[in-house]
């Protein structure tokens, strides 16, 4: 049946084979001890905890969900299943009226599982209400299916426990957060066992097994309870009670001594600020979301993206009815849009066999570090080799975090050919964490460093070989948009020469080595106060994703990289803005959207992609520095390179008119 389901939803032959092959013919060997038994027939279907298991439950349940919606379109239910957990929802203002269309729905589902060859187990089942009254009138239901039928119907619970929460009929959670701030409080009595004041886990080990083996369990869907406008101050006293009872274990004081100075002393954050610290996470983790995700149907207009909006969620609510509403949706549709940082869940470079990391791995070099080898020596001997070779480019990183508050985060790159420096820069990157920094620095090394010409080979050195391998790393994570640019950039360069590769080296930042430490000197030396407008703006302005993948980055005449300021327009808006057909020009060119066959080509219009010099593909490198029918130019770097090349190209990026005019 579930290969009948596959080829009915249309997967490749190859796939339906593969499931035929893995739940068949299959045989294991058990081992005690030194004994070892022959070998044993395993057709048992899927194993027990699988990661397969859920995914063939989801391909072998849709279409049941989907024919119960079908058969069960006149009764106005939801169905809703997490593996192998399903729940039918039904709404009504009458509990006698839902139990009539519950009854007929499990009938539906019933007969639904009978014709796939599923098991529904009866005495599994469960009923609960949700009332908004407070009486005491909770029907049974008699589902027509022993064991709950007849003079046994099914009996509403209490409580109702489904994936680990548990819901009352108020929907205050209230037992869902004494259930688990007990468990955490008997945990922490029993970790008494582990040491005293005078023995046993020192009091780092101890903070670390709460942090680790009791916050979370005290933690345990909070989101359900915590969020703007809740009324949960007894529900706090219970987790501070909690936590005041660690933080005598962890420090040993008296019991008499202060809330205050046990959390201080044991380097606990008071819990109110902890769970404000965990929902601000939760929020910002919505925008991580693929963008058909079942959680952004139940979020207003901004975060549907291209998910159904479901009956009761924000995006179809009235004005008046947002205002009245509290709950953790929406206070994800009010906060969300503080996140400055954009994520690509489904980006293009992020699909398996078209990451970088599977088209070109035999092109990217990760030079580790060695802990037994003296790194200096080495590190001279290569340098020397890289500057020998006329093709190579050598590119230093290093970000910086001052340690005052004051200051924001920087980023700087250098790059060398030889032993001559070709260019550098640093820039504030803003209010963002070291690893964030380093990032952003080893993103614009590689954007510098492919625009070099005569270069086969870039060397990128940097201290932090694990965000070296994030920097070619598509997947969502912090910083995304700088790896996502990274490896767009890469693959733009691989394509073009199959010689060409790149090796990121581990520099002790210790050391202060060569070129390394001169980029650490030279980040060092920016120092950027916190407050001002528009240094946010500069720190949105690195985010590829903000300012388009396509954007030309060019310089100010000392080096740095020009940046957007309101002041007399811009940089730009001040050099070109005295021609309105000019500034369009530059526009489209720095942005890449431009009547050209790249842009084209990109957005399926049916125009010509080649160009007129006879070249395939029309693209805006192609336009500034390879075509024949125009003036070329050395790879752009200041304002005054593109305003030298629009003068000698007055038709450049611009629409190519008819003679005979319009009409």
């Amino acid at each position: 049946m579930f290969m009948a389901v596959l080829r009915k939803q249309g997967f490749l032959p190859i796939l339906v084979e593969f499931f035929v092959s893995y739940l068949v013919g299959r045989s294991t060997v058990y081992c005690w001890n030194t004994f070892q038994s022959d070998s044993r027939s395993a057709d048992v279907g899927v194993g027990q905890g699988s990661a397969l298991s859920p995914v063939i439950y989801g391909l072998f349940i849709a279409p049941v969900m989907k024919l119960f919606y079908i058969k069960a379109a006149p009764l106005n239910m939801m169905l809703l299943s997490f593996v192998d957990d399903g729940i039918i929802l039904a709404q009504s203002k009458q509990l006698d009226d839902n139990n009539v269309g519950l009854h007929k729905a499990y009938k539906i589902i019933y007969l639904l599982f009978v014709a796939f060859a599923l098991v529904l187990e009866h005495d599994k089942t469960e009923v609960f209400y949700f009332l908004r009254r407070r009486d005491a009138y909770n029907p049974s239901l008699d589902l027509g299916y022993a064991p709950h039928t007849g003079a046994t119907p099914l009996k509403p619970k209490t409580y109702w426990r489904y994936l680990g929460f548990y819901f009352d009929c108020g929907l205050t959670f209230q037992e869902h957060v004494r259930y688990y701030a007990t468990k955490a409080f008997t945990t922490v009595q029993a970790m008494r066992m582990l040491g005293n004041s005078t023995r046993g886990l020192s009091p780092k080990q101890r903070r670390l097994l709460y942090r680790s083996c009791v916050v979370p369990i005290a933690t345990y869907g909070y989101r359900l309870w915590y969020f703007n406008g809740t009324r949960n101050k007894g529900t706090m006293n219970q987790l501070k009670r909690m936590q005041r009872k660690a933080a005598l274990w962890i420090t040993g004081a008296f019991r008499t001594s202060p809330t205050g100075s046990l959390e201080a002393l044991a380097g606990l954050i008071p819990v109110h600020l902890m769970l404000k610290k965990l929902a601000t996470r939760a929020v910002y983790r919505v925008a991580t979301l693929s963008d058909t995700h079942p959680l952004r149907s139940m979020m207003g207009e901004g975060l549907l993206k291209r998910a159904e909006p479901h009956a009761r969620s924000a995006a179809l609510m009235t004005p008046a009815m947002r205002g009245k509403v509290k709950s953790t949706v929406m206070e994800v549709d009010e906060r969300v849009h503080t996140l400055t940082e954009s994520f690509e869940p489904c980006a293009p470079e992020a699909r398996p066999g078209d990451r970088l990391l599977d088209r070109y791995a035999d092109r990217l070099h990760f030079d580790e570090r060695d802990p037994a080898q003296d790194r200096r020596p080495y590190l001279d001997e290569l340098i020397a080799k890289a500057r020998a070779d006329p093709l190579t480019v050598l590119a230093a990183t290093d970000g910086s975090v001052p340690q005052s508050n004051q200051y924001q985060a920087a980023s700087a790159a250098i790059i060398y050919k030889g032993h001559r420096e070709l260019e550098r820069t640093h820039y504030v990157s803003g209010r963002v964490t070291a690893p964030d920094a380093e990032l952003n620095a080893i993103a614009c090394a590689v954007h510098l460093a492919v625009k070099q010409a005569n270069c086969q080979h870039i060397m990128v050195f940097t201290d932090s070989m694990g965000l070296a391998h994030r920097a070619v790393d598509p997947s969502v994570h912090s910083g995304q948009g700088f790896s996502l640019s990274v490896c767009r950039v890469l693959q733009e360069w691989f394509e073009a020469d199959d010689l060409r590769c790149i090796t990121f080296v581990y520099i002790p930042s210790a050391l202060r080595w060569d070129i390394h430490g001169e980029a650490h000197k030279y980040v060092t030396e920016l120092k950027v106060r916190v407050g001002r407008l528009l240094d946010s703006w500069s720190s949105t302005f690195q985010d590829p994703t903000y300012r388009g993948s396509e954007f030309l980055e060019l310089q100010q005449p000392d080096g740095r990289p020009l940046q957007p300021l309101y002041l007399n327009g811009g940089p730009w808006l001040s050099t070109f803005g005295h021609s309105i057909t000019e500034f369009a020009r530059l526009c489209q060119c720095i942005t890449g959207h431009a009547p050209i066959g790249a842009y084209y080509c990109r957005f399926k219009i049916n125009e010509p992609h080649g160009c007129t010099c006879g070249a395939a593909l029309q693209s805006r490198q192609h336009v500034l520095f390879r075509c024949r029918d125009r003036y070329s130019m050395h790879y752009p770097r200041f304002l005054g390179d593109i305003a030298s090349f629009m003068k000698y190209n007055p038709k450049a990026f611009g629409f190519n008119w008819d003679p005979s005019g319009v009409g």
